[in-house]
């Protein structure tokens, strides 16, 4: 059986998305009104996406989730996805 090379397998490995930033003054921090970097971090359906997904540590994660919280609060992300 000849050897196998790798352009044989399937790699499901995908880009992490960063979407925290720093201030100027040092301090790291989500921004809610960047919808776009949101978006990336939800599933179709509206859902957050988990850490290993994501690529956050613990204090990113909890940063995005709170972001995306205040975003849909604020209505510049749905709570789900629209059927129709």
């Amino acid at each position: 059986m000849p050897p196998r090379s790798k352009e044989q397998f399937q790699t499901f490995s995908k880009a992490k998305t960063r979407v925290t930033r720093t201030a100027e003054a040092g301090k790291v921090f989500v921004d809610y009104k960047d919808t776009e970097s949101l978006k990336k971090l939800m599933s179709n359906n509206g859902k957050m996406s988990s850490r290993k997904r994501t690529g956050a540590s613990a204090m990113e994660q909890r940063m995005i989730s709170k972001a995306i919280k205040r975003a849909r609060y604020m209505a510049l992300v749905p709570y789900a996805a629209v059927v129709g």
